[in-house]
């Protein structure tokens, strides 16, 4: 019998089968694409200090070799209406940089070397539809035939995990109303734009629509949220998108877009982490969906896969459920708080952010709100995984 089979090769079950290696333990890591698959897009583009540390523990040197690729900005920005109300630089400083900003493919292009350098075995085009869970074990079941058997389980299959759903295991929470368009953006070369991040209040090039610019090693990404009434033909196409981003971020731009793509805000949150058995612990999407806005999604996933195998070597999986499911109550809840800034339903939250606005340059306490509130509370340790761009 196999020790564990971690589901899913995205950055958390990477994570997942490193960490129980740095433990170890042997792992089989089943994956349902091949093994060439491509991944577009940037999504998840944060990798936090706390991260950086734990990919550490998990393998010395892994951190430097992700945060030296990564690229690190002292400035951020927040405008209203286009007009600047907030703008705060970092002096550089001495150790690990709080974050480190990179696509999550090249995110997940270091941590499968360095699965492989650990000696984790991968298996491709393994596709789990069905779990069996016994008080001594797990049984899968892929869907070309193959069956594996194992003590443990680390479910990171992703937001549809089939896992989950062959456990019975719902998702609770809410979908957030409207969408968002976010996109990938070369940089254009010798005219790069400042190594900044900038959140726009009610940009006037896109009629009144928010807008976030978040650099990345080799280009930016934007975010631009969309009305509640909004067509996704009208934005979130890549022929849309080519029309309104130079009246974001510069002219010559519409010929620099990498990847388009649509989402809409979900929160939502396991009934439980773990099967009754205690045999199969969920982790990253799987367990739980964020909006993107406080980069929570793969920090605290990441965090879950570490937990997770340190609660499968120690025997401590019911400890796991019960801090891990509380670390994600957090997030949603912070996750919540953000999403009523950003889409208020109330006309006294718009007016008190025109009232800051106005404010901004005589008390910059107003302007520090603007800036932070977007992003809810922050949670300053790996357990919470919370944090802001």
């Amino acid at each position: 019998m196999t020790p564990v089979v971690v589901v899913g090769a995205g950055p958390v079950g990477l994570s997942a089968a490193l960490a129980l290696r740095a433990r170890g333990l042997p792992v089989v890591l089943l994956e349902a694409d091949p093994e060439d698959r491509e991944r577009p897009g940037s999504r998840a583009l944060f990798v936090h200090r706390e991260t950086l540390a734990l990919l550490d523990g998990m393998q010395p040197g892994l951190a430097e070799e992700i945060t030296s690729y990564g690229r690190t900005w002292q400035t951020r920005r927040t405008l209203y209406r286009g007009r600047e109300v907030y703008s705060r630089t970092h002096p550089p400083r001495e150790g690990p940089p709080p974050f480190t900003s990179l696509r999550q493919v090249d995110t997940e292009r270091f941590l499968r070397t360095a699965c492989e350098r650990a000696g984790v075995e991968f298996v491709w085009d393994a596709r789990v539809l069905d779990v069996r869970t016994t008080a001594t074990g797990v049984h899968l079941s892929c869907g070309d035939g193959r069956e594996w058997s194992c003590a443990y389980a680390v479910a990171a299959d992703g937001a549809r995990s089939t896992v989950r759903d062959a456990l019975g295991i719902a998702l609770e929470g809410e979908r957030g109303e409207g969408f968002h368009v976010v996109v990938d953006v070369a940089d254009l070369p010798g005219a790069e734009l400042p190594l900044e991040r900038v959140f726009h209040y009610e940009h006037p090039g896109v009629d009144g629509r928010s807008v976030m610019r978040v650099p990345f090693t080799g280009g930016f990404q934007v975010d631009l949220q969309c009305r509640a009434d909004d067509r996704e033909e009208e934005f979130g196409t890549e022929e849309a998108v080519r029309r309104w981003l130079p009246a974001v971020v510069g002219e010559g731009y519409d010929e620099q877009v990498l990847w388009v793509s649509t989402y809409r805000f979900l929160r939502k949150v396991a009934a439980s982490f773990t099967d009754p058995h205690r045999r199969v612990l969920l982790v990253g999407e799987a367990a739980h969906l964020f909006p993107p806005f406080g980069a929570r999604g793969m920090n605290s996933g990441i965090a879950d896969a570490a937990a997770a195998a340190e609660a499968i070597a120690g025997g401590t999986v019911e400890d796991f459920a019960g801090v891990r499911r509380s670390a994600a109550l957090f997030n949603s809840s912070a996750a919540g708080a953000a999403l009523a800034h950003l889409r208020p339903r109330r006309r006294t939250v718009r007016l008190r952010q025109r009232v800051a606005a106005a404010l901004a340059p005589v008390l910059p306490s107003c302007g520090s709100w603007l800036e932070h509130a977007p992003y809810g509370p922050r949670g300053g340790a790996p357990a919470v995984a919370g944090g802001k761009y």
